[in-house]
Formats: C-alpha cells, sequence, structure tokens
C-alpha cells in the first residue's frame, strides 16, 4: 500500500532520530583503512549485486551524523556477518557523488542513511528495518538471510520465537503445501523485513488457547489489545491487509519506552488519517483522557483513522512539524493524506467524542501551520510564509521563483547570497518576484514536493510550476527565468482570471 508525500515527511521529521533528512553537518575527511563493508558506485553496481543472492546496501552522505554514527556499527556487523554461514556481505554507496545520484534516485533514497536489502540478484528490494547497533544487525540479517518462516516443532521452539514483547506470525496447516500454505509462505518472504513468522503442523504447540485452532489458520500474537487475532483468509493481498492492520495497536503509545518505537514508526507511516493526542503522561487526568480516547479508537476502527497518544517529553518533534506550543496540551490534531490539519487545543476528557465526529461530519476548520506575516518585507529576496503564499505566488500575476529552506541547512546557506544576486538583478523589473520560505515553520502546499533543503520552484505568472534543478549560480538562475517567465502583461492580464470566493477555496 503507498504512503504519500505527506506522510514520509512527516515521519521524517516527527521520528529525527532515525534518519537525515536533509545536508545540515559540513563535510568531513575519513582516513581510509581495511574494510569489511562493499564500496558500490553507479559502475560496479549491478555487476556486484548481480554476484550476491542477499546483500545490504547503505546509502549514505559523507556530511550526514546519522551516518557517521552508523558507520563503525555497520563496519562491526559486516566484519561478523562476513564470516556467517553462507557468508553475508554488506555494501555502501556515497550519495554525495555525482556518479550516484541518480543511482540513489532509483532505489527511492529520499533520506541518510537509508539501508536496503537486495535479493534474488537485485530482483527482489525490500527496506531495511532492524535495528542500528551491530549485534542488533548481525541477528536481524541473520533472520533475513534464514527460511522466511521457521518451523515450529516443539513448545520449546515456540517459547524461543513468540515474545510477548513484539508481533509474531504464525501458520497452522495440516501440511505444508497447497495453495494456502504457499501464499502464506509469499507473505512471509514479501514482509520478513518488518515482522517474524512460523508455521506449524500442531496447534498444541502454541500458546494462549491453542487447541481450538481449526486448520488451516493464521495466527498474529501481539502484546497489545485482544493479544491474539486468527484468520483463515489465504488470498495473498487480504492475508497481507491483515497483518498490516493488526500489527499496530488501536491506540499507538508515544513515549520514550523504546519498545514502542517500532510501533510510533508503523503509525506514521500507515496510509490512513491520523489522530493524535498530545498531553503531559503525568497529568492528573490522564487515565481519564487514555479511556476515552481509546474508547473512540474502538469506535472509529477500521473507519480509515488511527490513533496515537502522546506524552510532551518525547513529541518535541511532532509539535515542531506542527508549529506548536506546550502550553497548548492537552491538544488534539488530526492530519489526512492531503496535508489538511485540524486542531483543538486546551482539551477536556469528555470533548474528544464530540471533535472526532465534527470531523467525521466535516464541519471543522482546517488549520495550517504559519509564521506571522511580516510587518516589514524589504530585503531583496521576500520571505512568504503560508498564509501569504497564495497570494505572492498563485494570485499575483508575478513570475516568481521561491526557494523552501531550513536555517540549519549548509547547503541553503551557501545559496542565500547567491539569491540575493540574483534578486538584486531583477529588482526594476515589476513582474518578477525571489522569494524564500522556511519549510520547517510553514505547511508547504500540496504543489510543491520538498524532500529535502534547499528545493527551488518557479512559477510563472499564469501559474505554470517547474523545479529548479539547474547550476546553483546566479547566472544560471536568471537564465531560467528569462527563459521561462512570461513576459507579454497584455497576454497576462487576459489569461489570469479574476479569483472568485469559490476559486480561492479551490487553491
Amino acid at each position: 500500500m503507498a504512503v504519500s508525500r505527506v506522510w514520509i515527511h512527516f515521519a521524517v521529521v516527527v521520528l529525527l532520530v532515525s534518519s537525515c533528512f536533509s545536508p545540515a553537518v559540513a563535510e568531513e575527511s575519513v582516513s581510509e583503512e581495511p574494510s569489511s563493508v562493499l564500496t558500490l558506485d553507479a559502475a560496479n553496481f549491478s555487476e556486484t549485486i548481480a554476484k550476491h543472492p542477499f546483500i545490504v546496501v547503505e546509502f549514505y552522505a559523507p556530511w550526514c551524523g546519522h551516518c557517521k554514527r552508523l558507520a563503525p556499527e555497520y563496519e562491526k556487523a559486516a566484519a561478523i556477518l562476513s564470516k556467517h554461514d553462507p557468508p553475508v556481505v554488506l555494501a555502501k554507496v556515497d550519495c554525495n557523488e555525482e556518479i550516484n545520484k541518480e543511482l540513489a534516485s532509483k532505489y527511492e533514497v529520499k533520506g541518510f542513511p537509508t539501508l536496503k536489502i537486495l535479493r534474488n540478484e537485485g530482483k527482489n528490494i525490500q527496506d531495511y528495518k532492524g535495528p542500528r547497533d551491530a549485534d542488533g544487525i548481525v541477528e536481524h540479517l541473520k533472520k533475513q538471510v534464514g527460511p522466511a518462516s521457521a518451523e515450529i516443532k516443539s513448545s520449546e521452539d515456540a517459547s524461543n520465537l513468540i515474545s510477548e514483547k513484539k508481533v509474531f506470525i504464525v501458520g497452522v496447516f495440516p501440511e505444508y503445501s497447497g495453495e494456502q500454505f504457499k501464499n502464506f509462505i509469499t507473505v512471509a518472504e514479501k514482509l520478513r523485513s518488518d515482522y517474524d513468522f512460523g508455521h506449524t503442523s500442531d496447534a498444541k504447540f502454541l500458546p494462549r488457547g491453542d487447541l481450538t485452532i481449526n486448520q488451516p489458520t493464521v495466527r498474529l500474537f501481539k502484546p497489545f489489545d485482544e493479544l491474539l487475532v486468527d484468520t483463515q483468509d489465504f488470498n495473498v493481498d487480504a492475508l497481507e491487509n491483515f497483518i498490516e492492520a493488526s500489527s499496530v495497536p488501536s491506540v499507538t503509545i508515544f513515549n520514550k519506552d523504546p519498545s514502542n518505537h517500532l510501533y510510533v514508526t508503523k503509525f506514521f507511516n500507515s496510509p490512513h488519517a491520523k489522530a493524535m493526542l498530545f498531553l503531559n503522561f503525568s497529568n492528573g487526568n490522564f487515565d481519564s483522557f487514555k479511556s476515552k480516547f481509546q474508547d473512540v479508537a474502538e469506535h472509529y476502527k477500521g473507519k480509515g483513522i488511527i490513533f496515537l497518544v502522546g506524552d510532551l517529553d518525547a513529541s518535541q518533534g511532532a509539535f515542531q512539524y506542527f508549529g506548536l506550543k506546550a502550553e497548548q496540551a492537552p491538544l488534539i490534531i488530526i492530519q489526512n493524506n492531503d496535508g489538511v490539519k485540524y486542531l483543538k487545543v486546551n482539551l477536556e476528557p469528555d470533548h474528544i467524542a464530540t471533535w472526532l465526529k465534527e470531523y467525521k461530519d466535516g464541519s471543522l476548520t482546517p488549520f495550517t501551520k504559519s509564521e506571522p506575516i511580516p510587518e516589514v518585507n524589504d530585503e531583496p529576496v521576500k520571505i512568504v510564509v503560508a498564509n501569504s503564499l497564495k497570494d505572492v505566488v498563485f494570485n499575483s500575476g508575478k513570475n516568481v521563483l521561491l526557494e523552501f529552506y531550513a536555517p540549519w541547512c549548509g547547503h541553503c546557506k551557501k545559496l542565500a547570497p547567491i539569491l540575493d544576486e540574483v534578486a538584486v538583478s531583477f529588482e526594476n523589473d515589476a513582474n518578477v518576484i525571489i522569494a524564500k520560505m522556511d519549510g520547517t515553520t510553514n505547511d508547504i502546499p500540496s504543489e510543491f514536493e520538498v524532500r529535502g533543503y534547499p528545493t527551488v520552484y518557479f512559477s510563472s505568472a499564469t501559474n505554470k510550476i517547474m523545479q529548479y534543478d539547474g547550476d546553483r549560480t546566479a547566472e544560471a538562475i536568471i537564465n531560467f527565468i528569462q527563459k521561462n517567465r512570461d513576459t507579454d502583461k497584455e497576454t497576462l492580464d487576459k489569461e489570469i482570471p479574476v479569483q472568485s470566493d469559490s476559486g480561492k477555496d479551490e487553491l
């Protein structure tokens, strides 16, 4: 099931501890030593992948702090796994090198480090979703290189495999053949990076009322909600959907407990609308809030919306993403897959059900994260915020070059004086605006896809939008604007429609 870019961006910001989204650290030289990690590039990548039925590839950037922290753990794991039978190969690709950028795009690398598991000479590609420490990497990959599903032949096998702290899926079959077993193994192969699978021919080996199982059955064990759930639908898509839906708690807990991090990640990666309650877990009303929220979650289960309750101490990334303040809690925010958000602050427990009903009825007013519109905006590069973007970019009848930047981004800082130079060159041209917007403190409209900083777009006076991906020199940017701008003012006046109230609502 596809995940929209809205949620990719959301998860990256909120769970910043697990990936490096954009350049922020200066490059450092690293002394080269003998390595157990293969170094790949676009020239040798395909040939190397074709030699290995199983290989793990890290896509990294030298300036990325998370990549630097992973490097010694990855190296240590590679040395251990090189002695495994059969050997498990770990490799890396420097995405800062121009030769490798197309390769990174092909493998949908959206942040650093990104690790991919490539099977069957690269024909089967899966995201690596395991631990980032050496011992965890080794343990995870040993499981990945073995059978997708482990046979359970005894109660001891079951107790060794099925943990009370994680999801485990077991198929119970009278015999290990036929379409149902084949489909189970197909799903296990596809989802093995996310879940552990086992199969058995005797239900008595399994915990929790096992003799009640009618074969064939798939039973999913989990450390939350009803603790186990069964299905007998062996259609591949149905089985995959059953696992994905059943492996997320009805209410995900977002706190500093590492055992919850997997479920938080799955929550943010889900394609569904998300309702998030944030409050101080030490609040005297916490139990009342949680109970009311749980009731609402059960009521809307399977209706396209999922639920999370977050402790303020662990939710700073979420608050930064949404532009919220701790003093507004307890609060609920809902964001759907179109990026539309709805906010209720200073909440009382009894308001939860009513507010969710209003959301479902479509009677709530959307919330937009935006910095204040600046009172003074007289620098060559104009400041745009979320609440002024439509007027500047879409409704002004001007040709607008707009940079989305992050204050901490080193590449943005290098681009800043270049954009100043471009803006000065057009200061006497009333039909051209050079502008910038802080993408970390303002909502980015769906018309613009921003996966890193800086990202630069050009919108002509007649609202033809294109991304600028040329050289970052003043001369190149000026030439691009001159080539793509609308220049005939009379034609522009005819082409730009007078905006009605309904027209503005659509933008």
